[in-house]
């Protein structure tokens, strides 16, 4: 049996890390990629085993950003669990964090793709930019999409972080000028047949990041991947699966109005545009900066940025309603109509569900809309 001191690395030793710690870190770890409790054991010894082998080498490029995603994988806290254990790579390219400049910064990529062909992680930031033949971004004179496409071709996966990464995020809406798009599809396009991970929101959960490479060096492969490439662990519910206001959901108990009394109750924010059951992620589960809280617990509506065309299709915010991006020849009078039935089917489907699950019981009889919809009217608002 192993000692319990042979699970906690040194290099996390030295930052003053518990194995308490570092065991829950891992426990959390297993249950983003689907693994039992008892999992935890196994990614705190693939992390063990990866520090005690040499460093998996890796480059992170970043594109048309605002580099979102690299302060929220390096503004964590100290000593952070999550931050430490990314010492397992060696991050031979980072151009917000590496210390080099210039010509030997640049050289960084070149020697690496050289020393470790196929054998590198390319972990990438932000939006491919297309337009003007892509000149519209240079990167130490060459083009961004010359640079990624030949940093992709020797990588042996490819990890793109963020919204922006996923299918050009907000730099991507429209009129979207630049030409962004996302490095998955664009690279297919390239013809590079490559494992592409796409991690979605703005900007990415750090955790997430930590979770697939820990997965990668414990399986040595990608993760199981929905249609869109992304995580079925991590992307596989949606927010409203697990979200802890999903009670008052269920007893039709929302808000219609910030700074109500609906609000104080931690009522569900459906009302006020929360787009949690049209979001798959698992926010409400891993969270965000050291799981302290995340944006419905903040008090936010669920704005849907682990979602395609996010931007587009979820703004202005506070709204209910998501956005129809028509394709040409659809006229929007038939695209109401079915979206109309659909939504009433999921309604009916959700109460049936409800029903079934036993979560609504006979009990007495209800009121057909309650106090405050019927003294405060359907939109809310003080009278």
């Amino acid at each position: 049996m192993p000692k319990e001191d042979d699970f906690l690395p040194p290099e996390l030793k030295v930052h003053g890390v518990s194995r308490r710690d570092f065991m829950k870190f891992c426990g959390t770890v297993a249950a983003s990629i689907g693994l039992a409790e008892t999992g935890a054991v196994q990614v705190a010894q693939a992390v063990t085993s990866a520090a005690k082998s040499p460093l998996k080498p890796a480059i992170w490029l970043e594109a048309g950003s605002c580099s979102g995603c690299t302060e929220s994988m390096a503004q964590v806290g100290q000593p952070d669990i999550a931050t430490i254990v990314l010492d397992i790579l060696s991050l031979n390219y980072t151009e917000t964090l590496m210390m080099a400049a210039g010509y030997s910064a640049d050289e960084q990529i070149s020697a690496t793709k050289a020393k470790y062909p196929d054998k590198y992680l390319l972990i990438y930031e932000g939006s491919v930019m297309t337009a003007y033949d892509g000149d519209i971004l240079k990167i130490a004179g060459q083009k961004g999409t010359t640079q990624l496409l030949e940093a992709a071709k020797g990588a042996e996966a490819i990890i793109a972080v963020g919204s922006c990464a996923f299918d050009g995020g907000w730099v991507a809406a429209y009129p979207n000028p630049g030409g962004a798009t996302g490095c998955w599809t664009w690279l297919k396009s390239q013809g590079v047949d490559k494992p592409v991970i796409n991690l979605p929101t703005c900007p990415v959960n750090p955790d997430w990041v930590v979770t697939i490479i820990v997965e990668y060096l414990l399986l040595g492969k990608v993760p199981v991947m929905d249609d869109m490439n992304r995580p079925v662990a991590i992307f596989g519910q949606t927010i409203h699966d697990n979200c802890p206001r999903r009670g008052h959901f269920d007893n039709g108990e929302f808000v219609y109005k910030f700074g109500s009394a609906q609000e104080a109750k931690g009522y569900c924010l459906y009302a006020m545009g929360c787009k949690g059951p049209q979001t798959y992620t698992n926010c409400p589960i891993v969270r965000w900066n050291r799981k302290i809280s995340w944006c419905v617990e903040a008090g936010s509506p669920c704005i849907g940025c682990g979602s395609p065309q996010w931007v587009d299709r979820n703004s202005p915010f506070f709204s209910r309603s998501e956005n129809v991006l028509f394709p040409p020849g659809v006229q929007p009078q038939t695209v109401g109509l079915v979206a109309g039935g659909v939504v009433a089917a999921g309604l009916i489907a959700h109460g049936i569900g409800t029903k079934m699950a036993g979560r609504v019981g006979e009990g007495p009889a209800t009121e057909k809309e309650s106090d405050y919809d019927r003294t405060h009217g359907a939109k809310g608002g003080d009278k």
